[in-house]
């Protein structure tokens, strides 16, 4: 399975249809402490626009919600992942990504059977509270060694002045928060990376 190199993370459907429809491929829609209503609601407008853009989405964590709601990606983090059904999910032919920080963490990963793994944070990121230190470049390239054909997504400070740096090192994917949600102008910033990542479209 290939990723589109220019992997785009939001907290609502707003987001999704104020950037989607500017060439954006890949988005995961995260959403935190709200009820499965309300996630219902922005799932189903997210795959409307997706839908229409030919973008894959991705919903964060919510697994039961997204496979009722026919979804066919999802991305869980390792304590997630400890809760979830695996079986359920692959019956129901969801594709999954999972979340990893260190060693441990990536061997429980694999096990599962995932079908990318991401690695963060790279950089200090301004998006959450981690205890984990940043992985730095070096590490990126350990985990895509491990990896092989299984797709690397690199998450945690990355900008597009940053991107090379970040395929050089093994990255197949490239996620971004607030680099952009939190840029002057959104849609500007968008343009600029799918500019920085058409290269990497084999």
């Amino acid at each position: 399975m290939k990723l589109d190199p220019f992997y785009l993370i939001v907290d609502s459907a707003d987001w999704i249809e104020r950037l989607v429809p500017l060439g954006v491929k890949l988005v995961q829609l995260r959403m935190k402490h709200v009820t499965d209503d309300e996630l219902r609601g922005h799932i189903r407008r997210a795959k409307v626009v997706c839908a229409a853009h030919g973008c894959q989405l991705i919903v964060n964590d919510f697994w039961q919600v997204a496979i009722e709601e026919g979804c066919d990606f999802i991305h869980l983090g390792q304590e997630d992942l400890a809760l979830a059904d695996l079986s359920a999910i692959r019956a129901a032919g969801v594709r999954l990504g999972l979340s990893t920080h260190d060693e441990a963490e990536l061997e429980t990963a694999l096990a599962a059977r995932p079908d990318y793994v991401a690695l963060g944070p790279v950089w200090p990121t301004m998006l959450k509270q981690m205890k984990w230190a940043p992985q730095g470049l070096p590490r990126l390239a350990s985990w895509k060694e491990k990896l092989g054909e299984l797709p690397l997504v690199a998450i945690g400070g990355i900008t597009v002045e940053r991107l090379a740096d970040v395929f050089a090192h093994g990255a197949d994917s490239a996620a971004v928060v607030t680099d952009i949600t939190r840029h002057a102008d959104p849609e500007a910033r968008t343009l600029q990376w799918l500019a920085a990542t058409k290269g990497e479209r084999r």
